[in-house]
């Protein structure tokens, strides 16, 4: 590593003073001031660049009550999706959030904080959790909407998020804040304090020190109406389970063949319970699930800016941040579990009821399919850390070159705790077989004293993510070489970054869990790469109107080798009043370190299914048991996979910026892009969806059949459906990005603005495998979720002296849903839009007192129904929605 970063350098400096004896610098005369803008690693004069950029200031999120940068990657129109914190309910996610630009996944969309990397989320090291980004101190917040490997390297082909922080500040600030839904559940308190000395112009330093923290509480499904409940099978919502309380249960009858039934003979009375067709009951684990998680967040962040010698400038940059998301679900589900004859609770023994229609061959055990309500639901706590160190250095090299270097240390760690309700699955069986628990009606205190023994707690997973990342650039003007009346530029650089992670489990606790988690407890993996790179950057001038810019890049990975990829820009301003812009460029992702390294972890598939083999058309064939192989849900493998290849893109934009009046300014910027080899996993629609088709990924155990919930698996024998990660084929997508600006400035009532940004989705299309049929995904459900056609934020301020008020809307377009009915009344489902409309007024009591109250919802829009089937929240999508409905919040600033 030293090494690399030696050679890096010195060539670095060599190209340096040659570039510096060959061109002198022709013109002494005062530049107008240039800024860094991302993108690019040339200062720029201009604020309209090549490349389409938006900024987003952080004043403008906190009036209209965020305090959070995944509510504000929500407002986002180029955000087709965003992973958020409700998604870690049920999924173990560790409780992250997410951006996908484009819609082309999370780990395509490149999160800088102040131009440079932070460390992937440790978990899946897929992208970077946005809940540790310190938001207390953002100033603004940087999208550039077009590919940039050219110049960052890998994910950047989505799109590039940057978090700028404060550079400065005067004193001191405390915010305090709340949030107070209409409905139950769902409050939030946030508060920070930050303080500021030194101002580096007059002192030469600038130090910023802050702490922000956040609590959000939970929100039941019960306390929503449209997320109560599961199974509203009239719309084509089934969720739910053979694993149910009362136990259905499997006995051979006298006649000597195998009937499925319930001991409340089809009443089902029980809570959460529902009797289905076949005469056995089916439990609604969904109304027991969270809508939001409880969360809570702590940042701190440290920023010194010194300045040196020579007009050199030293910034010393740590944070460190801390999010902690406790999530609820149901009770452990058993399937399969043996009652023996003779006990107390078997069927017909005095306290369990035998069965109706066919008499118990009492001789034999039977086979029980127990849910765990006498735990409690399951609750776990995933806790993610992130932190970094940073030094940089930047400044003048004789009188012509900028540099900028800097070393940085970004480490992410998670931990996923079992906090309650999770229980031995070998003491469980061990007590169902011998009658200590009874399956089938309340626990006597020998039945719960033997359950609460069996409690299983405590740390089951853990990992760290680290990187150690230095770059180094120069900047230079060269000469106005073609008389364009400006003068071409020229930007040099390299980086060295080392990568590594782990993931562990916890053997002893994951066996006893097994059944309940399929976190297979031998599993663990880790991996680590070395990456070097070296990057140019050229602006020339052609004409007084056009500028054209070309970059490449070329990495080297230790792990799967090099890419090479440029990227070719053009500005052209033929009216001060008109700009064009267009970009074409190339890019490329790396398949991170834990789609290459992570262990095979076994969960139960997202939807109920069929068996294709056992229970054809929804009927099981001779032998087999309906709760086992009809309307349920299949283990499923997942893990890494060290054959993966990057994956590649073809990307280009053509806008136009246009400024028609005084104060109002409107641009269009068209995208397309080309994607191969996306890494990724089939989901698990897909491939019941054609079960010939992926005949291959159904691995039987020795009785032929799949393994379903609550199964001892992974095991010497146990059946899956194998959805590890691979290369599955290629993305096509293009739209256009537009937006509009009008500031209307009056004598008698202030100041107005009005804006408009939006995103339009002509075309979305992707492949499930090299080389296969293109699927449509733009207004349709499509095995992972919709692409939306429209997206926009509409807003208005006025500003009238001290006062100043916000309302905005937020819209997403409707789309057909994922799962289609048999009948015609529902069939192909439309998911309508989704409007909300914001609120809020602010008030500069004192020049050091702010206050801001505010409506989030005002018209408290509920989220359209959806039967999607991807999260354990029913009725609705949590990925694109907001369970919280109509919220009141206040925020209140001192500034000292």
């Amino acid at each position: 590593m030293s090494q690399s970063l030696t050679a890096a350098f010195g060539g670095l400096l060599m190209l340096v003073n040659l570039s510096a004896q060959a061109q002198a610098s022709t013109d002494d005369a005062q530049q107008p001031q240039r800024i860094s803008v991302t993108g690019s690693s040339l200062k720029q004069v201009d604020a309209e660049t090549a490349v389409p950029v938006t900024v987003i200031k952080a004043d403008t999120l906190k009036a209209q009550g965020i305090t959070t940068v995944e509510q504000a990657m929500q407002l986002l129109t180029a955000n087709q999706s965003s992973s958020v914190t409700s998604g870690a309910v049920g999924a173990m996610t560790a409780g992250a959030s997410y951006a996908d630009m484009r819609g082309l996944g999370a780990n395509k969309t490149l999160v800088l904080l102040n131009g440079r990397r932070l460390a992937n989320n440790a978990y899946d090291g897929s992208a970077v959790d946005l809940n540790t980004i310190p938001f207390a101190v953002i100033e603004r917040i940087e999208v550039l909407r077009d590919g940039a490997s050219a110049l960052y390297g890998t994910d950047a082909v989505g799109g590039v998020i940057n978090f700028i922080t404060r550079s400065d500040m005067h004193g001191g600030s405390i915010t305090l804040g709340a949030d107070a839904p209409q409905h139950s559940g769902g409050s939030a308190y946030n508060g920070s304090v930050a303080y500021g000395w030194g101002d580096l112009s007059n002192d030469g330093y600038s130090i910023i020190a802050s702490l922000d923290v956040e609590k959000q509480d939970r929100i039941k499904a019960t306390q929503r109406s449209f997320g109560k409940t599961g199974y509203i099978p009239s719309r084509g919502v089934t969720k739910s389970s053979g694993n149910t309380f009362p136990a259905n249960y499997d006995y051979t009858g006298i006649d000597g063949n195998t009937y499925t039934t319930n001991p409340e003979s089809g009443s089902c009375t029980s809570p959460n319970t529902f009797a289905s067709s076949n005469g056995t009951c089916r439990y609604d684990y969904t109304s027991k699930v969270d809508l939001v998680p409880e969360s809570q967040r702590t940042t701190g962040y440290l920023k010194g800016t010194f300045n040196l010698p020579q007009d050199s400038v030293l910034t010393l940059e740590y944070f460190a941040s801390q999010s902690k998301v406790a999530t609820h679900i149901a009770g452990v589900p058993y399937s399969g579990m043996t009652v023996d004859a003779g006990t107390q609770f078997y069927p017909g023994n005095g306290i369990t009821p035998a069965p109706t229609g066919v008499a118990i061959d009492a001789s034999q055990p039977i086979t029980a399919y127990w849910r765990d309500t006498a735990s409690g639901g399951r609750q776990d706590q995933t806790t993610n850390t992130q932190q970094r160190l940073l030094v940089s250095l930047e400044g003048m090299l004789g009188e012509d070159w900028d540099y900028s270097t800097a070393l940085a240390y970004n480490q992410n760690r998670f931990s996923y705790w079992l906090t309650g309700g999770y229980t031995n699955g070998d003491l469980i069986a061990a007590g169902l077989e011998n009658g200590t628990i009874n399956p089938f009606g309340a626990q006597d205190a020998a039945g719960m004293a033997y359950i609460k023994a069996a409690g299983a707690s405590g740390k089951l997973m853990s990992g760290q993510a680290e990187t150690l990342d230095w770059d180094g650039h120069v900047s230079r003007d060269l000469g106005d070489w073609l008389g364009a009346g400006r003068k071409a530029a020229l930007a040099l650089g390299a980086e060295v970054r080392h990568e590594k992670n782990y993931y562990a489990t916890e053997a002893a606790l994951a066996t006893e869990v097994v059944a309940s988690t399929g976190i297979d407890p031998s599993s663990g993996g880790a991996g680590s790469r070395d990456v070097t790179a070296l990057y140019a950057e050229f602006n020339l001038p052609v004409l007084k109107t056009l500028d054209v810019t070309a970059a490449v890049r070329g990495d080297h990975y230790s792990d799967f080798g090099n890419t090479v990829n440029p990227k070719l820009s053009m500005r052209f301003q033929p009216l001060e009043k008109l700009l064009f812009r267009s970009s074409f460029s190339t890019g490329f992702r790396a398949p991170s370190l834990y789609e290459l390294n992570s262990p095979d972890t076994f969960t139960n598939s997202a939807n109920s299914w069929d068996d294709p083999v056992n229970c054809p058309s929804g009927t099981p064939v001779a032998g087999k048991s309906a709760s086992a192989v009809c309307d349920t849900q299949f283990m499923v493998r997942n893990g890494g996979n060290k054959a993966l290849r990057p994956e590649k893109s073809q990307s280009a934009t053509f806008g136009m910026v246009l400024e028609p009046l005084q104060d109002l300014t409107v641009s269009a910027d068209f995208y397309w892009i080309r994607l191969q080899h996306q890494i990724g996993a089939l989901a698990d629609t897909t491939v019941f969806g054609d079960p010939t088709k992926y005949a291959s990924l159904f691995h039987r155990n020795s009785n032929g059949d799949l393994s379903i919930s609550g199964t001892d698996c992974p095991g010497s024998d146990c059946g899956y459906v194998d959805l590890t990660n691979q290369n599955l084929g290629g993305i096509k997508t293009s739209g256009v990005d537009l937006s509009a600006d009008y500031r209307l400035k009056t004598e008698s009532w202030g100041l107005f603005r009005f804006g408009l940004n939006g995103t339009y989705v002509s075309k979305y299309i992707y492949q499930n495998e090299e080389n296969g049929v293109w699927i449509q995904n733009v207004g349709v459900y499509a095995d992972n979720g919709p692409i939306f056609r429209w997206q926009h934020t509409l807003s208005v301020d006025w500003t009238y002296g001290d006062w100043s008020v916000n309302l905005a809307n937020h819209f997403k377009s409707h789309y057909m849903d994922q799962n289609d009915l048999a009948n015609d009344t529902y069939n192909h489902h439309r998911v309508g839009e989704y409007s909300v409309w914001d609120s809020s007024v602010t008030w500069n009591a004192t020049k050091a007192l702010s206050l801001t109250a505010g409506v989030r919802n005002l018209f408290d829009t509920n989220p359209p129904f959806s039967n999607q089937g991807a999260t354990f929240q029913q009725g609705y999508d949590p990925r694109f929605t907001d369970a919280t409905g109509r919220t009141f919040f206040a925020r209140g600033t001192y500034t000292f």
